[in-house]
């Protein structure tokens, strides 16, 4: 790149300070386009549609010039004059507009005339879409826009760049106002209204002799008097939040304050200029001791912390559920034994059924409660009309409720007067079936407004007051969320989907589910003289109790069981539209080699731009597409044909297809050979065939050598047509031949009878051949001797090299030649030639005065690299007997060359030329994550002795041998321990970096861009001559050392390289000028300012060391970070954009923005999103995290992908194009490989069908590409509000669907995706996830969704986002339900009483049928990977791999995954406590503790499984089913079994050397070490998080583990209390129980019980008082103490056993008995934790707590203990845990071999 800095030639004059370079470069420097000098020598500045869009910039018109004007400025300028613009600001939205207005002249069809005069259409087109928001906002608040244009008239078009300059330095100057999208239209709208005025050239006031002025002007006047008191605002609110620890309903964030601009009140209240006094600038008080405020009210929405938001937002949903039970429930007791449908025509049946009325007005009616109850703050005199609203709808549905409770009794009524359905009985019902009829008109409407979408949402967008009072009542008047109708085919698609999962949901529910409970409920009810084994609070005759345990489990399988019929029917259709999309047809190299002959022309049709002289019909082209496709695709075609004639779409193929094989050898992925057989070869040799790749050729000449020796008969044309039906084999044969010849021309003398007599033998051989006689004339039995001859000349030739120093080599050669002769003489040829011949050849013989070829030969020069490349090509053909099936052997090349492959035949958009496509960035977020391993990283060891670069080592040894052998090549390198002397050991830590998740990978993905946009425009304008030379040099690079720097590709320089002269030179610097107006890549790095200074740590240093060598090698990487510099007594922030210049070599500033503020107040990710997102350019922008990859093959996709923009997907063109994704960290672990399989489902079969039928797909995350324009006027990629936003991505989803944007999908195309690789951190990333998922429960986008899209599409949102963790909490309820149910039967007696009836045991095996269904879910959830395993790697190879997932233990790990899911939704929901969770992602080498385990699982998994494994051993001990029946226990209970297990023992299953007893012991210390404060942690020396690190201390963790309960609302906390009142029933069940009752069922007996735990709490006291008072310096009385109250135990032991009927047995049952009880009081008490912390009853409890956690670990440690003594046990987990090595080949156990200690210096061999 040409360096960006010009240089004076004169000195500065005397006096003047010389300009630091600094400050030089930070005016001269630019980014992309050298706006401020367009004379600079640029490729870039020499596109006419640059310098059209510079020039109209440049048009002023009649403007008048402000103060301050010079020469040269343009409209920006003008406008920063007028408004006070930063020039940071200026110049990069100048350089923004000019590539928007370039980039899409260039896409004019046909190019406007002149070239370098801007259209009027371009203007037109980027106004009209970058200001579209605003327009439509004016219409919603009925204001008329300031938008005054006059079509025709001749300052249209200044005008228009006018408004769109006006907007883009609005929006690039607003900071975090960015994501209030509706408050920039605001200021947009009073500033355009200024601009209108000075343009109108209106003058100030009543002042006839001053023009207008804008309100506020001067330098920076819009930082700091318009954004500054805004940001002030927001900044306020955040504090006020508390980081989002306080409630949302008490703090307004980004949402409320930008919905005050949806209302006409910012007019009324803010006003213009701006009224800081008004109510809605109230800035609240900051501190957390600050009183409360006098608030200002929420805005649109308040999101309330409630379990009733499941309900409020998917209303409709639970709506049908319920009304749906009911009316099963119905019909099953009307009469179960006949089918449903035969008793609707039961009048009584129908009466029955019309009650679901009067539960429908009843679930209107609470919805209508819970809206004022829980949006009661949005209530104020200008919001009048809300409340009038709820209080209406309360009043309706109170009257339909009431309305039809009385037509019901009335016709019941009526009914038992008449005795049946007659006169005023039917009149009745008639009345109550009239009312039902008008109750659901509504529906009906919204029906019909569903099939006709083309009126429903102009109905809803429009702003006529018809319109609003009809949806008034339907919704409370928003700006979003209106007109969200797909079209009807899409409608139609969506409603037959989910018909198919509800008929199958609620036809398994009822035969199932409702019908089998109708006889065991009724003789439930009728029994009556049941033996209770306790004191019966409800009588004797009343069993309703166990009614509701019985039906409680089913009703809640019944609610939730729609997720697995969601997924299993999600499943099949996706695999059914994979089908149809043709993903996975070429599934691997075989399928590949059967298809490469049709490559070159699907990279015509799909990679290649068509340039039509006249525009084809659009649907003449789309059919003619399709049939090409078709033929291809199925092998009917035959352009392969055109390859072999060299044609120039051959040519392009070939140097693409050798283009991408490089890529694969610079990553190390394939080897130098497997690079020479992969590549197709330039044309050398006169070969008359096409010459495929190596490796199609493998063995070909092997069988057709076979197939003749093996013909019968002499009729040379059906051998040939045998031979010839494979085109390899051909073109082998053939090739061999006439190689053959060549190579005999080049050894042998020119002019030499040898070459004669050779040559003559050729010809006669050819001649046989034409003339259909070589069979006759020929002896092919023969034809293996010659090719063993030939084969060994060849290898000879080869060692041409060692003939220096060898001085028998000539004679070898000779004698070969000689042998070679004499068969081909003597053998090949028949007799009857031999006989015509034999006097000839005695004639030659006797003329020689030496033996033949003695003197012939002229060995070839071995530094003729094209002539060895074809011989070893050739000796590879000759000499191959396999079919190369493993080559490459890297899987992971296997892959990419399969999928590319592959996506070269599905239906994609066509490719236009790289001048005419959409412009796109990438952004990347980055914080402090590893950018390149350090050397220290690499080789520091663990505890167990492996290193991160020995790892690498083990689990990529083909990429560590490719690598060396790279080195070898280009670095000369000779022993492997100089690696680290090699430019300080770059190139190796870059290859460790590059098979890690840092950001030195993303880089290199995401510039595969940069360079894919270079090889397209190469290949745009390359001619057939120059693509040739390409390939050649490709070829020839193999050869030669590669002095390219590190880190920087090889294929750089191919394209300079393959050109001569001076034109070449401008040709490859205009392609890189391409590259950089296309495509732009800029990488947040928050910190990056902080990390790069003087005073930074070490560590930090050394990460902006790597960055700036990141820039250094990558040169449009552009990075972006907030600088914060000390100004006065305050800090002042930018945002600032650099790039490493080449020429000064070093860093340079490009841009410098002032912020008004710090630029994190909410979440950091989006708001680091944020502050970059104004340095992006180009039409598309897509979002990549850090831990992503990308490939070149793909990036060359990435304009057909582009080009979706421009495609209708249903009734609208897409605004996010949802990206296919490639789990890479899935090789190793099981654990990894489970993750890396979920993901992939759910980023491929799941997202195509949410895309596509179900129009519901979000922005699920990365690497989504969205219409940026669009974007940046809608508030951004993401929403940053604290806590509540703490699932960024997703917000950018619900945005774009709730304001009419369309999301889609695409899989031609994929992107690499980095996942975590240890249970640890995968349970962190699913905590985050789900408690995500819990605040958006509260969130106004998921409430309004669930309200704004029909009930199909509602469904479908709900099942694929909240729902699913809805779903994951229910089955964990549900076990409970069942299992707290069975413990109540059982100590109730209940069970033993109704066992013998025949229905109630039925029952039993009902419920264990509905818990074996809930333990399919595991199985039902792998589905849709199975079958996306299916689709792409066939039905065998995926079932294979499900049974050894199963033998992995699948199965425990999503049983595992599903308790982390509930318990943090559910922790979410009630208390709140979500945040950012850092995964780490790093590399899983070590042992994890027991105790990390412990601080990690204690209450998501251990807590809740020892819970179940209790409930499971009190069922087994009072339960009358175990003692009857072992089996009938054994199904009744498996599953919960399995359940609790895996929640106990998964963590340590999937523990590398989880068992193992050496670990096992250090553990024990350390958790003990722990459990009473005694544990070192050495990872960080500061004292104040030394204190704070819940590793170091058991009663930190213990208060950060339920520090949300300080923080939890009042419902919250009833909550609490009453979940854990459950355990005080154990208590009240086993007492009565116990030997000591003496069966007796007086409430004294558990009133006594609560004496016994005030005895034993008393008794605790006075020890924990005793120990502090007494222990060191009265040892001696606090042990009589300790003596005395064992004195007493003993004692009162034996009283009780001599006196009373006390057992030894009461001891143990009285532990399951009072522990929970203990437990149930310690969680009550610590709900109350912010009252009580400070009292001396505090010390008591965590006193308690201790010993309970103790107790609870030594309780989860005590089977791990087992489980080590058994042999072999650790050798099985680590089979199990590493199972995906073993079977790929890699050796792990080398991981656990090297157990060097530390300090031991490696070896030679891991360097």
């Amino acid at each position: 790149m040409a360096s960006n800095r010009r240089f004076n030639g004169h000195a500065h004059p005397p006096g003047i300070r010389a300009q630091t370079d600094e400050e030089e470069t930070a005016e001269e420097t630019f980014n992309i386009v050298p706006l401020h000098d367009m004379l600079m020598d640029e490729d870039i500045v020499r596109f006419p549609e640059v310098r059209a869009a510079r020039a109209a910039l440049q048009t002023l018109g009649g403007l008048s010039q402000p103060a301050g004007w010079e020469e040269g400025m343009d409209l920006l300028d003008w406008l920063s004059l007028l408004f006070g613009f930063q020039e940071g600001n200026v110049k990069n939205q100048r350089e923004h507009l000019v590539m928007l207005l370039a980039n899409k002249q260039m896409r004019l069809q046909p190019p406007p005339d002149p070239l370098d005069r801007l259209d009027d259409t371009v203007v037109e087109d980027i106004r009209n879409k970058l200001l579209r928001n605003y327009v439509e906002w004016c219409s919603f608040l009925r204001k008329a826009n300031n938008l005054w244009l006059q079509r025709g008239s001749h300052d249209q078009q200044r005008k228009e760049l006018l408004y769109i300059g006006l907007h883009l330095l609005i929006w690039g100057e607003a900071a975090n106002l960015r994501f209030m999208p509706e408050c920039l239209c605001f200021l947009f709208h009073n500033m355009a209204g200024e601009m209108n005025k000075i343009l109108e050239h209106k003058l100030q006031g009543g002042d006839a002799s001053q023009p207008f002025m804008p309100h506020y002007t001067g330098d920076n006047a819009f930082l700091l008097k318009v954004i500054t008191p805004l940001y002030r605002l927001v900044r306020a609110e955040a504090e006020a939040s508390h980081h989002g620890s306080k409630p949302h309903s008490s703090w307004r964030n980004y949402d409320d304050l930008n919905e005050f601009f949806w209302s006409d009140e910012c007019f009324r209240q803010l006003s213009w200029p701006m009224n800081p006094s008004c109510s809605f600038m109230y800035c609240p008080p900051s501190g957390r001791k600050a009183q409360r405020r006098s608030r200002v009210g929420k805005t649109g929405f308040v999101e309330q912390r409630s379990f009733w938001n499941l309900f409020r937002s998917f209303d409709h949903l639970w709506a049908g559920l319920i009304l749906m039970l009911q009316a099963m429930i119905i019909l099953a007791f009307h009469d179960h034994e006949k089918a449903p449908w035969t008793l609707l025509s039961d009048r009584d049946v129908q009466a029955r059924a019309l009650s679901i009325f009067i539960s429908w007005a009843g679930i209107r009616l609470l919805q209508s409660v819970l809206d004022i109850i829980m949006q009661f703050a949005l209530i104020s005199a200008e919001t009048i009309l809300i409340g009038v609203r709820m209080v209406f709808k309360i009043v309706v549905a109170s009257i339909w409720t009431l309305l039809f409770a009385l037509l019901y009794r009335k016709a019941w009524d009526r009914r038992g007067v008449e005795g049946g359905w007659f006169n005023e009985a039917d009149a009745a019902f008639r009345q109550l079936v009239i009312a039902a009829a008008l109750f659901i008109l509504p529906e009906l409407f919204s029906i019909i407004l569903l099939l006709l979408p083309w009126l429903g949402n102009p109905i809803e967008r429009s702003e006529h007051r018809v319109s609003r009072a009809l949806t008034w009542w339907f919704y409370s008047p928003c700006f979003v969320g209106r007109g969200l109708r797909e079209g009807l085919w899409d409608n139609i698609k969506s409603a037959l989907y989910w018909g198919i999962v509800l008929v199958t949901k609620f036809s398994f529910s009822y035969f199932l589910q409702i019908r089998p409970l109708v006889v065991p409920t009724r003789e439930l009810l009728a029994l009556r003289g049941v033996d209770y084994s306790w004191y019966q609070f409800w009588g004797s005759g009343s069993n309703r109790v166990a009614v509701f345990v019985l039906w409680a489990p089913v009703v809640l399988v019944y609610l939730m069981d729609l997720q697995i019929w969601y997924t299993i029917l999600s499943a099949f259709v996706g695999y059914l539209i994979g089908l149809l999309q043709h993903i996975g047809e070429i599934r691997n190299l075989d399928q590949v080699k059967m298809r490469f002959q049709f490559f070159a022309s699907a990279v015509s049709l799909n990679l290649t731009p068509e340039e039509p002289l006249f525009r084809v019909r659009e649907l003449g082209s789309w059919l003619s597409k399709f049939i090409r496709r078709t033929r291809l695709r199925y092998g009917f075609s035959t352009d392969y044909k055109k390859y072999a004639s060299g044609s120039y779409e051959a040519e392009k193929f070939a140097f693409l297809w050798n283009t991408i094989i490089k890529t694969f050898r610079e990553e190390d992925i394939v080897s130098d050979k497997e690079e020479q057989l992969l590549e197709v070869p330039s044309p050398a040799w006169n070969i008359s065939v096409t010459q495929w790749p190596c490796m199609l050729l493998a063995n070909e000449l092997s069988i057709a050598l076979q197939q003749i020796k093996n013909w019968q008969g002499d009729d040379d044309r059906r051998l040939w047509r045998k031979i010839a039906k494979s085109e390899y084999r051909r073109c082998a044969v053939i090739e061999c031949f006439e190689s053959s010849r060549h190579v005999m021309q080049r050894i042998l003398r020119e002019g030499s009878a040898e070459l004669r007599r050779i040559e003559k033998i050729f010809s006669r051989i050819q001649s046989s051949l034409n003339a259909g006689s070589f069979l006759k004339d020929y002896k092919v039995s023969s034809l293996i001797r010659v090719h063993e001859w030939i084969l060994e000349l060849v290898m000879m030739l080869l060692m041409v090299e060692k003939s220096k120093h060898d001085e028998g080599f000539h004679a070898r050669v000779v004698e070969i030649l000689q042998s070679l002769s004499e068969v081909v003489d003597r053998d090949l040829r028949s007799e009857s030639q031999q006989t015509g011949e034999e006097s000839t050849s005695r004639g030659n013989l006797s003329r020689m005065k030496e033996l033949p070829f003695t003197a012939a030969i002229v060995l070839p020069d071995f530094r003729d690299t094209a002539f060895m490349r074809q011989l070893r090509r050739f000796y590879t053909i000759l000499s191959t007997k396999d079919t190369m099936r493993d080559i490459p052997k890297n899987c992971e090349a296997r892959r990419r060359i399969a999928f590319f492959c592959n996506s070269l035949f599905m239906n994609m958009p066509s490719a236009p030329p790289v001048e005419r496509m959409l412009g796109f960035s990438v952004l990347t977020p980055y914080y402090e994550e590893e950018v390149l391993y350090s050397k220290a990283n690499l080789k520091a060891k663990t505890e167990d002795g492996s290193s991160v670069l020995y790892y690498l080592q083990t689990i990529f040894p083909d990429d560590w041998t490719n690598f060396i052998e790279r080195m070898i090549r280009e670095k000369g390198l000779t022993n492997v321990q100089d690696l680290w002397d090699l430019d300080g050991g770059i190139d190796l830590r870059l290859w460790a970096s590059y098979r890690g998740q840092t950001l030195a990978r993303t880089v290199r993905g995401m510039m595969y861009y940069h360079k894919a946009m270079k090889v397209l425009s190469y290949l745009d304008s390359a001619s057939p001559i120059e693509l040739q030379e390409g390939r050649e040099l490709l070829a020839s690079m193999n050869l030669e050392g590669n002095t390219a720097s590190p880190g920087s590709s090889s294929r750089d320089h191919i394209l300079n390289r393959t050109r001569s002269g001076v034109s070449g030179v401008y040709k490859e610097a205009q392609q890189n000028a391409i590259a950089n107006m296309k495509f732009t890549y800029v990488v947040t790095c928050q910190l990056y300012g902080e990390h790069k200074a003087i005073d930074s740590k070490p560590e930090k240093k050394r990460l902006a060391d790597d960055i700036l060598f990141l820039m250094r090698n990558n040169k449009a990487l552009r990075i972006a970070y907030v600088d914060r510099v000390k100004a006065g007594g305050a800090d002042d922030f930018y945002s600032v954009l650099v790039k490493y210049d080449s020429l000064l070599e070093r860093e340079v500033e490009i841009y410098r923005i002032k912020l008004p503020g710090p630029m994190k107040l909410g979440e950091g990710k989006p708001e680091n999103q944020n502050h970059a997102l104004i340095f992006t350019r180009g039409d598309a922008l897509q979002t990549i995290d850090m831990n992503q990859d990308n490939y070149f093959e793909e990036a060359l996709k990435a304009r057909n992908l582009l080009q979706e923009f421009t495609v209708r997907h249903g009734l609208r063109k897409p605004q996010i194009l949802g990206v296919r994704e490639h789990v890479f960290t899935g090789t190793v672990s099981s654990v990894a490989s489970f993750m890396s399989g979920q993901e992939t489902s759910f980023v491929t079969m799941g997202q195509r069908v949410l895309a596509n039928p179900l129009k519901v797909r979000m922005h699920y995350g990365h690497p989504d590409v969205f219409d940026r324009l669009w974007f940046l006027q809608r508030g951004g990629i993401s929403k940053a509000s604290s806590k509540i936003n703490v699932s960024e991505d997703i917000y950018a989803g619900f945005n774009c669907t709730l304001r009419g944007g369309n999301v889609t999908h695409h899989e031609y195309i994929q992107a690499g995706k980095g996942r975590d690789l240890g249970l640890s951190q995968i349970a962190v990333f699913e905590s985050k996830v789900a408690s995500g998922n819990g605040e958006q429960v509260l969130s106004r986008d998921v409430y309004r969704l669930g309200h704004r899209l029909d009930f199909f599409r509602m469904l479908s949102f709900y099942y694929t986002t909240v729902g699913f963790f809805i779903s994951n909490l229910m089955v964990v309820l549900t076990v409970y339900a069942f299992l707290w149910g069975r413990v109540y039967l059982a100590l109730s007696g209940l069970e033993s009483s109704v066992l013998t009836q025949s229905a109630f045991a039925n029952t039993a095996l009902t419920a264990s049928l509905n818990q074996q269904f809930l333990v399919q879910l595991g199985i039902l959830t792998a589905l849709p990977m199975i079958l996306q395993n299916s689709l792409e790697q066939g039905f065998y190879s995926s079932l294979w791999d499900f049974i050894i997932m199963q033998l992995q233990l699948a199965s425990v790990f999503f049983t595992f995954s599903l308790g982390t899911r509930a318990h943090y939704f559910g922790r979410t929901v009630l208390h709140g406590g979500a945040g950012y969770r850092a995964t780490g992602r790093g590399f899983v080498l070590h042992h994890e503790k027991f105790c990390d385990t412990y601080i990690l699982f204690s209450r998501s998994h251990f807590v809740k499984g020892v819970e179940l494994i209790v409930l499971l051993v009190i069922y087994q001990a009072f339960g009358a089913v175990g003692a009857v029946s072992t089996t009938a226990y054994v199904l009744i209970t498996i599953s919960t079994w399995f359940l609790a297990l895996s929640w106990v023992l998964g963590p340590f299953l999937f523990n590398p050397l989880g068992f193992d007893q050496l670990k096992l012991s250090q553990d024990i210390d350390d958790f003990w070490n722990w459990i009473w404060d005694k544990r070192e942690c050495a990872e960080d020396r500061d004292w104040e998080k030394y204190r704070a690190n819940p590793q170091r201390s058991w009663k930190v963790w213990w208060s950060k583990e339920y520090e949300h309960l300080n923080h939890t609302g009042l419902w919250g906390m009833i909550f609490e209390i009453v979940l854990n009142l459950r355990f005080l029933f154990l208590q009240y069940g086993i007492v009565y129980h116990l030997n000591i009752a003496g069966g007796q069922k007086s409430i004294f007996v558990y009133i006594f019980s609560w004496l016994y735990m005030a005895v034993i709490t008393g008794t605790y006291v006075i020890v924990l008082i005793a120990a502090r008072k007494l222990s060191v310096k009265k040892h001696v009385y606090y042990r009589l103490v300790q003596a005395t109250i064992a004195v007493v135990v003993v004692v009162v032991l034996i009283v009780l056993a001599t006196r009373t009927s006390f057992q030894i047995i009461d001891t143990i049952l009285s532990v399951f008995a009072f522990l929970p009880t203990g437990w149930a009081l310690l969680s009550i008490v610590v709900v109350f934790r912010r009252f009580i912390e400070h009292t001396p009853v505090w010390e008591i409890v965590v006193s308690v707590a201790r010993l309970y956690e103790l107790f609870l670990g030594i309780l989860v440690f005590i089977p791990l203990l087992v489980l080590s003594w058994i042999p072999g046990f650790q050798d099985m987990q680590n089979r199990i845990l590493f199972s995906t090595a073993y079977i790929s080949g890699i050796n792990i156990t080398r991981l656990f071999e090297e157990k060097k200690p530390r300090n031991q210096p490696e070896s030679n061999k891991t360097v």
